[in-house]
């Protein structure tokens, strides 16, 4: 392939294209220089030896693959877990010292984490390798001096690539040639218009969306035709480096990878401390060495919660399903978990935030101002007078026949879906005379088209000349000042009037506040008894058009949604600042804060940007280097972004933001391999739905979490605290781990499935790196832990001290121990909230707390099991004993609870007076 270093700076020429003059990028080369420098002929083409010892030399014009994941080593990449690695060592020890049945136990679980987590990541996979929609699959050449279609991976440097309406650009060129060329490139720069094409040199270094005389790879042309030098191919397009930036950036890990990896080590080293000074106590009190290696080992096995990774994975990969359902294609399970983080959603405008239609929004005819109702292509929406339906005036009407009939493209329905074929803005124009009842075959069958004059940039308008029953009418359509500038009247509220200076003066200042508005705006013109000679002369002005891509009707509640959330939207775009404060402000993006533009971006060195950029709410006609450079300051300063986009130009910011997430439908190949997430049906507001699912994921797992490991340090507390006590030990190994599987198992679970709080989306996000053990999750843990440590202590000393047998009191330190765990888990439903509101809302949890007080009702009273666990049944007065005890927990953790509620409002009320 071509180094890109050689297209920019040294184009190769001759038959050894490695060897070349220094130059400018090729957008700064005159056609004929261009050609030399390739030792390509225009008229000609290469010829096919010369393509295919070019193809030879440079290789496909292809984007390198991401490289195709393998499903073996998907499967490894779930063992790189600490938490899975620690509970392979726990299986291997149980092996040695002979405890199959715990190895059983831990090997399935971790099997399950492993699995759930290969099935989900494979699937996802596959997905977004079904929605490649990027290179256009064949192109047309000249080769050997004949039109020649070929596959567009076989285009090689020194081709000329002939372009017409409707097709791909297959590689970047120079344009050796441009006939009323209009290409669509918003997937590369950003911009929402076609932009017009030329072929003479432009001088300077410029943006990709200032070179006119260039196309590129990846955009499409939707008007006119053309041809151009192909001068860059495969990885050496612009969308090819881009692919390269992509490569430089390292993807971040989430706060939840960081809070369970810091949690496996601190897990890890607590499991070794507590194993030795349990060990070493019971060796002390002359315990036999294989005795208490075993009791260390189960010891080890409840600090660490083996069944951690398979809850978690469960969990993500539950909300990855709903997600889908919800149009949100998660390729990354823990991206799930940081989009509850987010505080900062930047977004492209064209395609995320707007249909990528253009739309009539408001028609000035008849000397009035009246809009159009309906967004995109669908032919449906009403005319309004001050907002109330009307219906359509003549001059209105007669504006936009004359504008449908001057137009080439065409609307169609496909799919069930409507489409432009062809430029999107006469596009736009027909499906609004669609709206007043005016059909465009109807239209051509009653007045056929006898002669035009098509548009060129020079002229800036387009005039066609039909055959009608009122005689040859031409209509013409262009630029306001152009169309402006040829007429001589007016079509009035009564018929035709002479265009005297005032009135024309009053039009011109109509079609400026139109543009302020940030409407692309035209004039439509005709004139009767035309000919070729004099269409263009004296014409009538009919009306003018403003038009607009228009927001998804959507998105503006999305918006709030966000902004409700704590959710700071930012739009990043590389359309017209106009365009682009029309749009945000519609939405609401755009309130109290400012706009800038990438060249003032580039005016603000870092420590600007980072005083600024809390108060910039739209940022337009940027390029990549502008948005990674907006994503980096806004990390720097706490945030955790999210980067909507579907475009190549989106790809950088995609995979440095903390999650990047790309449409599905629009979207190009790199920027969905760039992003965490994809939305298949490419529509903001589904990220609100993706937000709420990572917010309940995170939830979730914390709940998870406290429960857990509060459960662990209550056993730790109980054995440490009757080892130091100089008692004999409260549980056996088997003991221990049965407690450790009836917490960890399905009441762990079914926490992990909680249904959300109601007030999920009118909480503030947290903070970017804030993880989950927050001071009132630690509070919380250890006030659990510790009295839960305390109550089953006492217990089992009550129980000795009564002179009951110690089998009795363990069992009675067993019985306690496990359904402290129950209460536990309704307590932990909620860090903030009363475990008294909506008690029982979780239906999973009441099964499973009910199957497993099934479960030890049996290991208690069935002989076989009792001989297997060492327990006896209990008397009815000693069960109330126990459970009157371990309800304990649930007043101890509510004043807990309430006192740390009123030290957070405290807190609030302290940082909202400073």
């Amino acid at each position: 392939m071509i180094p890109r270093s050689a297209l920019t700076e040294t184009p190769p020429r001759g038959p050894a294209p490695t060897a070349a003059p220094l130059a400018e990028a090729w957008h700064a080369l005159e056609v004929e220089e261009a050609a030399a420098r390739l030792d390509a002929d225009l008229e000609a083409g290469l010829s096919s030896r010369a393509a295919a010892e070019r193809l030879a030399r440079y290789g496909p014009n292809e984007l390198e693959a991401a490289g195709a994941v393998r499903p073996w080593r998907l499967l490894l990449d779930q063992f790189k877990n600490v938490l899975i690695l620690i509970l392979l060592a726990a299986v291997g020890l149980s092996v040695v010292l002979g405890h199959a049945t715990e190895a059983i136990v831990i090997s399935v679980i971790v099997l399950l984490a492993a699995l759930l987590g290969f099935v989900q990541e494979y699937r996802a996979e596959r997905a977004i390798e079904a929605l490649r929609r990027l290179a256009a699959p064949t192109a047309t050449v000249l080769r050997d001096g004949e039109e020649t279609e070929v596959a567009a991976r076989d285009l090689v440097p020194g081709d000329v690539l002939l372009l017409r309406a409707g097709d791909k650009v297959s590689a970047d060129g120079r344009l050796v040639e441009a006939v009323n060329l209009q290409v669509e490139e918003s997937a590369l720069t950003g911009e929402s218009h076609p932009v017009e094409k030329r072929t003479e040199a432009v001088p300077g270094d410029v943006s990709v969306a200032a070179r006119a005389n260039m196309v590129y790879a990846g955009t499409a042309v939707t008007y006119g035709r053309g041809r151009a030098l192909v001068v860059a191919t495969g990885m050496s397009t612009e969308f090819g480096g881009i692919a390269r930036l992509l490569e430089t950036i390292e993807r971040a890990k989430t706060p939840l990878q960081e809070s369970l990896d810091r949690v496996a080590m601190v897990l890890a080293r607590a499991a070794l401390v507590i194993v030795l000074i349990v060990v070493s106590l019971g060796l002390v009190r002359g315990q036999p060495f294989f005795d208490m290696l075993l009791f260390g080992t189960a010891l080890a096995v409840a600090v660490v919660p083996e069944a951690l990774p398979a809850v978690i994975t469960i969990s993500l990969t539950l909300a990855a399903q709903r997600m889908v359902r919800r149009n949100v294609l998660v390729r990354r399970l823990p991206a799930i978990e940081t989009l509850g983080s987010v505080s900062v959603i930047c977004t492209d405008k064209t395609g995320t935030l707007t249909r990528d239609e253009m739309t009539v929004r408001r028609i000035y005819a008849g000397g009035e101002l009246l809009e159009l109702s309906g967004a995109g292509y669908e032919p449906e929406g009403e005319v309004l007078r001050a907002g109330t339906p009307v219906e359509p005036p003549p001059a209105l009407v007669e504006t936009l026949r004359g504008a449908a009939l001057a137009s080439d493209a065409r609307l169609v329905r496909e799919e069930g879906q409507w489409a432009v074929r062809g430029d999107p803005t006469e596009g736009a124009l027909l499906v609004a005379a669609a709206k007043v009842g005016l059909d465009r075959e109807e239209l051509e069958r009653r007045c056929p088209r006898v002669a035009e004059i098509p548009f060129t940039s020079e002229s800036k308008r387009m005039t066609t000349i039909h055959e009608t029953p009122e005689g040859r009418l031409a209509y013409q359509k262009g630029a306001p000042e152009v169309v402006l500038a040829a007429c001589t009247r007016v079509l009035g509220p009564s018929g035709e009037e002479p265009l005297d200076p005032a009135k024309r003066d009053a039009l011109a200042e109509v079609a400026r506040a139109m543009a302020g508005d940030a409407l692309r705006v035209l004039a439509v013109a005709r004139r009767r008894e035309a000919t070729l000679e004099n269409a263009e002369r004296e014409l009538t002005l009919l009306g003018l058009v403003g038009m607009l891509d228009p927001p998804r009707p959507e998105a503006k509640p999305a918006v709030e949604t966000c902004l409700q959330a704590g959710i700071r939207p930012v739009m990043i775009t590389g359309d017209h600042p106009l365009t682009a404060q029309a749009i945000a402000r519609e939405l609401g993006i755009l309130t109290h804060g400012r706009a800038v533009t990438g060249s003032e971006l580039d005016a603000m060195d870092d420590a600007e940007l980072e005083r600024e950029i809390e108060a910039i709410q739209v940022y337009a006609r940027v390029a990549p280097e502008h948005k990674l450079r907006v994503v980096s300051a806004l990390q720097a300063k706490g945030h955790a972004v999210a980067v909507t986009g579907d475009g190549v130009n989106d790809a950088p910011a995609l995979k440095k933001a903390d999650i990047g997430v790309a449409m599905g439908i629009t979207g190009t190949d790199v920027a969905k391999e760039a992003a965490a997430m994809t939305l298949t049906d490419d529509n903001f507001a589904s990220i609100v739905a993706a937000v709420e699912a990572g917010r309940g994921v995170f939830a979730n797992i914390k709940k998870y979490l406290m429960y857990l490991l509060a459960a662990n340090l209550g056993e730790i507390g109980l054995l440490l605290g009757s080892s130091l006590l100089g008692r004999p030990l409260p549980l056996s190994a088997v003991q221990i781990l049965y407690v450790n599987l009836a917490t960890d198992g399905l009441p762990a679970l079914a926490l992990s499935l909680d249904p959300h709080e109601s007030d999920l989306m009118r909480q503030p996000p947290r903070r970017r790196r804030e993880g989950i053990f927050t001071r009132p999750v630690v509070t919380l843990i250890g006030v659990g832990g510790i009295w839960s440590a305390l109550v089953t202590l006492a217990l089992f000393s009550f129980a000795l001290s009564s002179g009951r047998p110690l089998e009795e009191a363990m069992t009675i330190t067993f019985a306690t121990l496990v359904v402290i765990e129950f209460f536990k888990a309704y307590s932990y439903r909620s860090d903030r909230r009363s475990v008294l509101e909506r008690p029982f809302a979780n239906r999973w949890l009441n099964l499973a707390i009910l199957w497993e007080l099934f479960l030890v009702t049996l290991v208690l009273n069935v002989p076989f099991l009792q001989d297997a666990f060492g327990t006896e049944s209990l008397s009815a007065g000693t069960w109330l004993l126990v459970v009157g005890a371990a309800a304990t927990i649930v007043p101890v953790l509510e004043v807990a609870k309430r006192v740390l509620r009123r030290r957070a409002a405290g807190g609030e009320a302290e940082r909202r007076t400073s």
